[in-house]
Formats: C-alpha cells, structure tokens, sequence
C-alpha cells in the first residue's frame, strides 16, 4: 500500500511551496513550442539546452483517479510534491523517455494516452546558462507496485497516490499546478480518455499497482 501523505509544518495543513524553477508558460500543445527568451546571463557563461520528460500516470479508483507523485527534498530541506521526470536517453523520444523515467522513479509502468503540456524555462549553474524543456504525458497505469525503491537518482524519499482533484493544490511548483489543473479539464471534456484510462484487456506483465 502507499504511505500517507507527510503532514505540513503550516497551519493550514498545506504542503510548504518552493520557489518555482521557472516562470515560462505552460504551453498545452507541443506543436506550438518556440524558445522562450533568456534572461539577461553574464557573457562568459555558455548556454545549454536541456530536454526532459514525464507526466501524470493515472489509476483508476472508483469512478475517480489517482496519480503517482513523488516526495523530495530540497536543498533547504523542505519537502516537495513533484510529477516524476527526468533526461531523455539515447535516441529516445519525450514519450518513451516519459515511460522509462515514471517506470524507473515510481516503479509504476503506464503507456501514453495523451499529450498533457510542456513546459520550459531558464536557470543559471556555476558554470552554464541551461534552457530546458520538459514534455508531460498523461499515462494509464497498466502495472507496478508503486516505490521509489529501483529510482537509479535516489533522489526521491516517498511516492505515493494522490487523487487527481487534489493535485493543484498539492503539487510544489505552479508549473506543475497548472498541469494538473489541464488534466482535470481534459478528463471533464473527454468521455474517449476517461475510457482509455479504465484498465482494458489484462496486461501482459502481473499487475500491482498498490
């Protein structure tokens, strides 16, 4: 079974916010993606770009969902409620980076059923300008036990099932927020990817999904 959900330090029982990333909009349709503009960087530093991906793995829960999100640390540490994400490898596209990443970081292994949203923004390291674009996904959960147990980063302390309603007011970062808030409405307009995303034929591995 999933462990509960940290209690917070704030009086409203809320989970405490870092700051976000980045602020660059979230953009729903990737088609539409163009290079956000960079704020002003000393010359010396090099730019870098950087694409990630991954995205809400959903479960069926009665006639709601859940979905699969992560505890971390920040380096103030804080804890943060984040989507599972990471680097694309090899010649991986964002959908199949989307699967290994939430796969490896959540033990949950789900398969695509839409585009959720990307997102860029810029950030600043010792050494380098980095823009980054990270693709989101929305999967159906076909199998897994849910762990952070086999993530190869073992940056994550927990994960566990968050219902889908809950999620823009649990995730840590507005970016992230405003991701979920989509999937909600794309749940409340689609009847096609409600149904896609109840369990269908038994999949072909042995189902968990505790």
């Amino acid at each position: 079974m999933s462990t509960p959900a940290p209690a917070s330090d704030r009086p409203d029982g809320r989970p405490d916010v870092p700051a976000p990333p980045g602020g660059a909009p979230l953009r729903v349709d990737p088609s539409t993606l163009r290079p956000s503009t960079p704020p002003p960087a000393p010359a010396h530093l090099p730019v870098v770009d950087e694409t990630s991906a991954g995205g809400l793995v959903l479960r069926a829960e009665g006639v709601t969902y859940e979905a699969a999100v992560l505890l971390r640390r920040n380096r103030t540490g804080r804890l943060e409620w984040c989507l599972p994400k990471g680097h694309l490898e090899g010649l991986e596209t964002p959908r199949e980076a989307a699967v290994r990443e939430i796969r490896e970081e959540t033990g949950i292994h789900g398969t695509v059923q839409a585009d959720l949203g990307v997102i860029d923004y810029w950030f600043t390291g010792e050494d380098r300008r980095v823009h980054k674009v990270v693709h989101h996904y929305l999967l159906r959960a076909e199998s897994g036990h849910l762990t952070v147990e086999n993530d190869p980063d073992g940056e994550a302390e927990d994960a566990l099932w968050v219902p889908v309603g809950d999620l823009p007011d649990r995730l840590s970062y507005p970016n992230e927020q405003r991701l979920a808030a989509a999937a909600l409405e794309l749940l409340g307009d689609s009847r096609a990817l409600r149904e896609a995303l109840r369990p269908g034929e038994p999949p072909t591995e042995p189902t968990d999904l505790s």
